[in-house]
């Protein structure tokens, strides 16, 4: 196969590897699946094997997800990531089995099953040896978590963005600030609101808040009540529902609320006027934009597709700002990659996650639907994803 040109940076820090791991039988030692120009399709092409830093591990990866992210950098990649130099690798969820390991890892051992936050899109780390649509990807070892017996690659992968970007709302301080997850947390007498509880975020945020002992009330369609109020949920509204927000604010009570998280199309102004008409911090951590880029192809038509899409985006986001001043509510967009160069990365993978996987007090969700197998079928899920899925995500086993 034909390799792109880009600048790799060849590391010689000593690692630790398995001979028999390192290459397949076939001699092929990396592929992955490229984007190798903006507003292009991915490409299945030999990639460079890198080996690890001394905190980081090299995983072959069995399973990756699908997150919206991954398609719209096709067409929008510019714009989420304006740093990125092309061809570059894309994919943020893996899982798979340990096959290199730096000098200073203590976690790991080699052959171990693991999943991952792959974050080479971070502006921090800008690499395309971090991404996670190839089939060896290096990872930091404080975004890495031991996989345990009972749970399947496939079940493993739906976690690490979603769960990421839910810590990055509730935990770090300059959004929600809420107190770490614990195995026995104590009762904290807030009330967090999750606005879309049924995706991948929202199933984390659901849990996470549940672990650090918040009261949680959420929103969802009412086919997935009883899905979200098993992951710890009190209380499910339909978001759909007109009478939604007046029927959450009187569920809140006179109990505090911590704040909201408002993941999904439309839902910051939901939060908003909630969040105003409770008391309690008055803060909404903003996982999704207030407009779509999903009729923007990547191809022919781009342009054509842009330009409205843009102006619904300045539109929307005007109002949106408007109306949380108007409110006096507070308001930070997440970028789901930034807790690995905080206290929170640690916090979740290497301090919470392994023990509460391990124990069951924490459950993969959404659960896997597997699309297809191998790199190829990437795109083919990356369009596939755009249909959506109700408490479900899309998985692709390598």
């Amino acid at each position: 196969m034909n390799r792109p040109e880009l600048d790799h940076d060849v590391r010689s820090t000593a690692t630790r590897s398995v001979p028999d791991m390192a290459e397949d039988a076939d001699g092929t030692d990396n592929e992955a699946a490229w984007l190798r120009k903006k507003h292009s399709t991915l490409v299945v092409l030999a990639a460079p094997r890198t080996p690890p830093k001394s905190n980081e591990i090299v995983v072959k990866n069995a399973a990756v997800a699908i997150n919206p992210v991954d398609r719209l950098t096709q067409s929008m990649g510019e714009f989420i990531y304006p740093w990125i130099r092309y061809p570059f690798i894309f994919g943020s969820d893996c899982a798979g089995t340990v096959v290199e390991i730096g000098s200073a890892v203590t976690r790991f051992q080699l052959g171990d099953r693991v999943l991952g936050h792959a974050v080479g899109a971070d502006k921090s780390r800008n690499s395309a040896s971090e991404g996670a649509f190839q089939r060896f990807t290096v990872l930091l070892e404080h975004m890495a978590s031991p996989i345990p017996a009972g749970m399947s690659f496939e079940q493993a992968c739906v976690l690490p963005l979603a769960l990421s970007t839910a810590a990055c709302g509730l935990f770090q301080q300059d959004f929600l600030g809420l107190k770490p997850p614990h195995a026995t947390p104590a009762p904290s007498q807030e009330t967090l609101l999750v606005w879309g509880g049924s995706t991948s975020v929202g199933s984390n945020a659901i849990q996470l808040a549940v672990a650090s002992g918040y009261d949680v009330i959420t929103t969802a369609s009412p086919k997935n009540f009883e899905y979200v109020k098993g992951l710890g949920a009190r209380e499910a509204f339909d978001y759909g529902s007109p009478a939604s927000i007046a029927e959450i604010v009187r569920a809140v009570g006179g109990r505090k609320l911590a704040g909201a998280l408002a993941i999904g199309l439309g839902s910051a102004g939901p939060c908003f006027e909630i969040v105003a008409a409770c008391q309690g911090n008055k803060f909404v951590a903003l996982a999704s934009t207030p407009a779509s880029f999903d009729a923007v192809p990547p191809g022919d038509g781009r342009l054509r597709a842009l330009i409205p899409a843009v102006a619904r985006m300045v539109i929307a986001s005007t109002r949106q700002a408007f109306k949380a001043r108007r409110l006096g509510i507070r308001t930070r967009f997440i970028f789901g990659t930034t807790l690995q160069g905080n206290a929170v990365g640690p916090m979740i993978y290497a301090g919470f996650l392994p023990s509460a996987l391990a124990e069951g007090r924490y459950r993969a969700a959404p659960p896997p639907l597997v699309f297809g197998a191998g790199l190829g079928s990437l795109q083919a899920a990356c369009v596939a994803q755009k249909e959506g899925l109700s408490a479900r995500k899309l998985v692709v086993t390598l």
